[in-house]
């Protein structure tokens, strides 16, 4: 279910919710190597599904830059600001990848909201703790706080 909200002191209020779960995605090779394609990352354990076979994971995995991104892709199912005038993503405070993402695997996101503060009149910038979990896995395939940025209308 989507966390929705309209003002900036929704948001604020709303500081411990817990967020998600998002769709699950599932990672095909082919997305793999478009992202290889995209960032010139090419590296073996992500692209060469003959050698890495024999590598450490027994196929390949997903770049941890690819699951990280894949938190976009997925924040929309997991917070939402209505009556928005603008949005941006701000940055990342922490990103860890706890265990690798294999090929035909699928992931899906939960959060929680750390932290909003205002930013200007009408604006806040929040931080969300973003999971990627790998289904039937132990540890996710990555954890990041995340930290956007949005101003709402008047």
């Amino acid at each position: 279910m989507t966390f929705r909200f309209s003002s900036a002191q929704e948001a604020m209020d709303a500081v411990g919710t817990s967020l998600g779960p998002s769709e699950w995605i599932t990672i095909d090779q082919e997305r793999i190597d478009l992202f290889a394609k995209a960032t010139g990352d090419f590296q073996w354990l992500h692209v060469d599904p003959e050698r890495a076979a024999k590598g450490p994971f027994g196929k390949t995995i997903a770049h941890g830059f690819l699951t990280l991104s894949l938190t976009n892709m997925v924040l929309p199912d997991l917070f939402m600001p209505d009556n928005l005038d603008w949005g941006v993503n701000y940055g990342v405070d922490r990103v860890r990848f706890p265990a690798p993402v294999p090929v035909g695997s699928r992931v899906r996101a939960t959060g929680e909201i750390l932290e909003v503060k205002p930013v200007g009149d009408n604006a806040v910038q929040t931080k969300l703790r973003l999971t990627m979990e790998i289904e039937g896995a132990e540890k996710p395939g990555c954890v990041a706080d995340a930290l956007q940025r949005y101003a709402f209308l008047s």
